[in-house]
């Protein structure tokens, strides 16, 4: 049986990361932080201590293929296996800038990790996840996805990639047991946004238990019926996507499609 209160969490050193892993600690899950930097994860688990005394600190880069594969081993085997995987590592271009103003080493980084990242982690987790009978995976994604924008050129494209992803995984794997979702985290106040020149004025931030909640409910297996759709902290709530689940999948709403010119387009 898959375990249903244990959790992997990337990107976990700061931010969001961060926030979501406590607010699960604080749930009653038991995790395993993943990040790049050592002292980081240390510090994050140091505050755990008293929700997860446990909480495994695995340092490791997510585009690192044989250290990610050997990582989730160790969480496998500290946790007897992981029921969710909150794939959160992500970066975002260095300058406010369009496509040209960037150059493409820049564009291509935060695609490789914003994309390859989740790819990697979830392609080692699933066989173990699938073999206990299922799981959940949630994808940190964005509006940046599907919304036009001026500058994060990359970004975009990973994001709108990533939502892609997600609803691959819930195509393939949904009738053996899986579970994904795109969260969108809303603007949180972290190192991330607060290099970004457009949030330099903003007062209105979203507020990190907002997001964790929504990770928590996934986890518990409180929004399944969502599973390949997007939903967004800090304007969705728990109960409101539970009272919407059904309205949502029945006009088949919250996915990234093409839109055809009508019933009979032959390009949909």
């Amino acid at each position: 049986m898959n375990p249903r209160r244990t959790a992997l969490v990337t990107g976990a050193g700061r931010g969001i990361g961060a926030a979501v892993a406590g607010h699960l600690a604080r749930a009653g899950y038991r995790l395993a932080l993943l990040g790049r930097t050592r002292t980081n994860l240390m510090e994050v688990a140091e505050h755990l201590v008293d929700d997860d005394p446990e909480a495994l600190v695995l340092a490791v880069d997510v585009l690192d293929e044989p250290a990610v594969r050997a990582a989730v081993h160790q969480a496998q085997e500290h946790l007897g296996g992981i029921g969710l995987l909150v794939n959160n590592a992500g970066v975002i271009e260095h300058q406010e800038a369009d496509f040209l103003t960037t150059t493409l080493a820049e564009t291509w980084r935060v695609i490789e990790t914003n994309l390859r990242g989740p790819l990697t982690l979830t392609h080692a987790v699933l066989p173990d996840m699938l073999a206990r009978g299922g799981g959940r995976v949630l994808n940190i994604n964005s509006g940046s996805g599907h919304r036009r924008q001026d500058a994060y050129t990359g970004y975009a494209v990973s994001k709108g990639a990533l939502a892609r992803f997600t609803s691959q995984l819930d195509h393939q794997y949904r009738d053996a047991g899986l579970r994904v979702l795109d969260l969108a985290p809303g603007v949180v106040a972290t190192d991330m946004t607060a290099a970004m020149p457009v949030h330099t004025t903003r007062t209105a931030w979203t507020d990190p238990e907002d997001v964790g909640a929504i990770v928590r409910a996934f986890g518990d297996g409180e929004l399944d019926e969502l599973s390949g759709r997007f939903v967004r902290a800090g304007v969705d709530t728990v109960a409101g996507l539970r009272r919407d689940a059904a309205a949502i999948v029945a006009a088949d709403a919250r996915v990234v499609r093409l839109v055809g010119l009508g019933p009979d387009d032959p390009v949909v």
